[in-house]
């Protein structure tokens, strides 16, 4: 019972996340390129590069993996090499989209906390240049993974599937890039992420006693349009960055269990709790790369107001081609 519960849940809810969080990113995509959402256009790389993670995360690790690979098994997709490609690509995607929240973090943490620098550091060169060099130095890091994996079988003179090569995945070395795969994709954001956060709170702490003690003086009203840009911006800040704990949490401590207490034996049984707790960790983390675009809305008022613009524009153009088929028509 437990087995089809697991199994029942992953046939609705990939789709139905693929469904949302595709459109979702790519109208946010679209939204933030425009530049008309009230943002420095150095944030705005780095909120695009998130949703283009976001995306790629949708796309090759929810669609091709879970859904057309799952539900297609005798396609190209199970040829050894296009399934080892997809299987490299799922890790590049996932790292893209941690650590592209990681940049926006830090980000943030610098131009709040760190006035003199932030002239230099947070500018539209730098952005574009942290997410090029994150970009190649994730797809050279996830080489490995290509040669972790091997066929299943031989048919009609084709290698199918891919099973994880034990000989690799058992020796030291792979041994200790499992656990380095591990510590760079959660752990390392996540110290990071609560390190940085944890300052700027101090640092805002800080700039409100101040803000209260320089109340009654002629820059009273620039300050207060100040602090409700800050305030907006670290309401945005928080939210995403709470948002990726939150998603990637369960997952990550069920591979922290399974590996220490050796429970990771299970394939197959998916009634164990160990391959329940790694299922359900799967499902909560892919859906942080579909949340960011409501969070956008809810915490952005101008990007909310441009989000509606984008998802009616196709509809003015169609009708715009209508009226003017129309009237050409009359005409003629």
């Amino acid at each position: 019972m437990g087995q089809l519960t697991i199994l029942l849940i992953k046939e609705i809810y990939f789709p139905i996340l693929a469904v949302v969080g595709v459109p979702a990113n790519v109208v946010t995509i679209v939204t933030l390129s425009r530049g008309n959402c009230g943002l420095s256009n150095c944030i705005s790389i780095y909120m695009v590069a998130m949703a283009t993670g976001d995306l790629l995360v949708m796309i090759i690790n929810v669609m091709v993996y879970y859904i057309f690979s799952y539900h297609f098994p005798h396609s190209f997709l199970s040829h050894t090499p296009v399934c080892t490609f997809i299987l490299y690509l799922s890790a590049v995607s996932l790292e893209l989209a941690v650590w592209f929240t990681v940049s926006f973090t830090f980000d943030r943490f610098i131009i709040i906390c760190c006035q003199t620098f932030k002239t230099k550091y947070c500018t539209e060169r730098t952005a574009a240049l942290v997410i090029t060099m994150f970009s190649i130095l994730i797809f050279i890091k996830n080489i490995p993974v290509i040669f972790a994996y091997e066929p299943q079988l031989m048919i009609n003179n084709l290698w199918w599937g891919c099973r994880p090569n034990l000989a690799i995945l058992s020796s030291p070395f792979g041994a200790v890039y499992i656990w380095f795969h591990s510590i760079w994709r959660v752990w390392l954001p996540f110290t990071l992420i609560v390190l940085f956060n944890s300052l700027t709170i101090r640092r805002v702490l800080v700039a409100s006693r101040a803000r209260r003690r320089l109340r009654g003086h002629s820059s009273e009203n620039q300050s207060d349009s100040k602090m409700e840009n800050r305030r907006n911006s670290i309401i945005l800040l928080f939210t995403i960055s709470g948002s990726f704990i939150l998603f990637w949490l369960t997952g990550s401590v069920s591979f922290v269990t399974t590996r220490l207490m050796n429970t990771n034996k299970y394939q197959g049984d998916h009634t164990a709790p160990a391959k329940i707790a790694t299922e359900t960790g799967a499902m909560i983390k892919f859906l942080n790369s579909c949340i960011n675009t409501f969070i956008y809305a809810a915490t952005q008022r101008k990007f909310r107001e441009e989000f509606k613009k984008t998802l009616k524009y196709p509809w003015i153009r169609i009708e715009g081609l209508i009226k003017n088929e129309a009237k050409t028509g009359v005409a003629w």
